[in-house]
């Protein structure tokens, strides 16, 4: 099993009348925010927002926002009272609020949101309406609405790499959307999981050491990346994870030859049997594509001292190996 940052809320380093125009709080220098997963204010070892450890914070991104079928439509799978608590305890808190827009299963109608003029014009009215209504300081993705759009914070979250250009690849110059965008978020978690050919690190901090075959993306690689591509390096703030995924493998594989204590790195392991994660995680099923997918597999750091792998102390329990690897930085 492999996990990278430990904490409540997915972190970015680098973590739920006519109304008045949003605040203009807004985080000034560096950025220091997390995604607030909503969702989890009423789950199994619920994490409601008055649980925030606020001050660590100068910007939180309540998660998610959904876009629908309707140009006009995007909605908040009925939580819209608790996004308007949040707004108000980010604020009393002098910290910014902002909404995540689309998500892993919320972002299934962007290409036809924006697919026209009549409907992009449409979309940036839907997103600065929804902005104003909450009195919101910031959006992750959009293009400005005088007089709204003006006062938001406009970020997007990002892969390790630069959006692919018309044929596919990554652009090699991006640098117009340091223009529009306060600041990109670059999502280097999920670099490996179980799509993967091995078991590898969640979050890596750098592959650039790792055998040729294992440079799959890190945050040294991604910035270097994003930066060469036109991004400046003050508009790049890291995301790093709150869980780590796990793998089932067997003892044959999981050891070092020759040892019965030495984990051995990027071992194969067993996708049939994929483990069913902690309380939090998705147990599979259809997702909102209509594809069946298996457990998710997730662990969050609670997970594991419930899963009996940690101790409350965060220790490894006793009879639980593992190893630092010092290329990734990452526990396994």
């Amino acid at each position: 099993m492999s996990f990278a940052a430990l904490f409540s809320l997915t972190v970015l380093s680098i973590l739920h009348g006519v109304a008045s125009l949003p605040s203009t709080l807004g985080p000034t220098g560096q950025v220091a925010a997390a995604w607030y997963t909503s969702w989890h204010a009423t789950s199994v070892n619920a994490f409601p927002d008055t649980a925030i450890p606020w001050k660590k914070y100068n910007t939180v991104i309540y998660s998610f926002a959904v876009t629908t079928p309707n140009v006009n439509t995007i909605l908040l799978s009925g939580s819209d009272a608790s996004l308007s608590d949040f707004v108000s305890r980010a604020h009393a808190n002098n910290v910014a609020a902002h909404v995540g827009i689309g998500g892993w299963g919320g972002s299934m109608f962007f290409s036809s949101d924006v697919a026209t003029p009549a409907n992009r014009t449409a979309f940036v009215t839907t997103v600065a309406d929804f902005a104003q209504k909450y009195g919101l300081d910031g959006i992750e993705f959009d293009t400005p609405k005088d007089p709204v759009g003006a006062k938001l914070t406009l970020t997007a979250a990002v892969s390790i790499a630069p959006f692919n250009d018309a044929s596919g690849n990554p652009c090699k110059d991006v640098s117009d959307f340091a223009k529009v965008f306060d600041y990109i978020v670059v999502m280097d978690y999920d670099i490996w999981g179980k799509w993967s050919p091995t078991v590898g690190p969640n979050s890596p901090l750098d592959d650039t050491c790792a055998a040729p075959a294992n440079r799959v993306g890190s945050a040294v690689s991604a910035v270097k990346a994003w930066t060469a591509a036109g991004i400046p390096l003050n508009q790049i703030v890291l995301g790093v994870p709150s869980y780590g995924h796990s793998f089932s493998v067997s003892p044959s594989d999981a050891f070092v030859d020759g040892s019965k204590t030495e984990l051995a790195a990027y071992p194969k392991f067993d996708a049939s049997k994929q483990p069913l994660g902690d309380a939090w995680g998705n147990a599979g099923g259809v997702d909102a594509c209509g594809v069946q997918e298996g457990p998710g597999g997730t662990f969050e750091l609670w997970g594991l001292v419930d899963g009996g792998f940690l101790a409350t102390d965060g220790n490894p329990a006793p009879g639980i190996y593992y190893r630092y690897d010092d290329c990734s930085q990452t526990v396994e």
